[in-house]
This record gives C-alpha cells, sequence and structure tokens, in this order.
C-alpha cells in the first residue's frame, strides 16, 4: 500500500507564492510518474501537473503554466510544487497523485488526502 502525504497549503494573498510538498512511502517512489491535482468548490477534480519517474519530463495545466514549477527528488520520496503568482481561482484542495505511466499525465491509481491552499483577492 501506497501513501502519500503533502504539506504546505495554506492562505495566501494573491500574487503570493507556495510551495507544496508530497512525501511518499514505500521503495518505488523512483520508478513511478508522479502528479498534482485539484478540486475547488462546486467543481470537478482537475489535473494541474506531472512528472515523469526520473524528473526529465514535466507537463502542466494551461492555467498554470508560467506560474508552476513540479519538481521531485527520488532520495527524498518527494514530489514539490511550486507556485507562483497565484490568483483567487487557484483557490482548492490539492493532491499528490502517483501516476500509472511516463507518457499519460491524466491516470493515477494512488491519491494523498489534500492539502488545502486559499487564495485571497
Amino acid at each position: 500500500q501506497v501513501q502519500l502525504v503533502e504539506s504546505g497549503g495554506g492562505l495566501v494573498q494573491a500574487g503570493g507564492s507556495l510551495r507544496l510538498s508530497c512525501v511518499a512511502s514505500g521503495r518505488t517512489f523512483s520508478t513511478y510518474a508522479m502528479g498534482w491535482c485539484r478540486q475547488a468548490p462546486g467543481k470537478e477534480r482537475e489535473f494541474v501537473a506531472h512528472i515523469s519517474w526520473s524528473g526529465g519530463s514535466t507537463y502542466y495545466a494551461d492555467s498554470v503554466k508560467g506560474r508552476f514549477t513540479i519538481s521531485r527528488d527520488n532520495a527524498k520520496n518527494t514530489v514539490y510544487l511550486q507556485m507562483n503568482s497565484l490568483k483567487p481561482e487557484d483557490t482548492a484542495v490539492y493532491y499528490c497523485v502517483r501516476g500509472t505511466s511516463d507518457s499519460d499525465p491524466y491516470e493515477y491509481d494512488y491519491w494523498g488526502q489534500g492539502t488545502q491552499v486559499t487564495v485571497s483577492s
């Protein structure tokens, strides 16, 4: 069983920054793609960012491209999401996810419990 534990969420003013972290249990972290998704109140869960197992390939939703950066440290079993120039519409619960494929950024098999990000205007 894989556990994903997110941290780093909080309240920030528009234009500010936050960095989310996700620590994964298990010895196979470095062999899986990872990603972040989010769900805003009253909306469906949506894809945010994806990173390949090596960290050499990344993919972003158009809504966050140029503002968010996903990265990973396989030695620490950790994936990060650096969020800059935050907007009120980025307010959501952010979930760390484990990918099933390096080439498909939309398929995941494990989810974390989520961390709340609130951006005030």
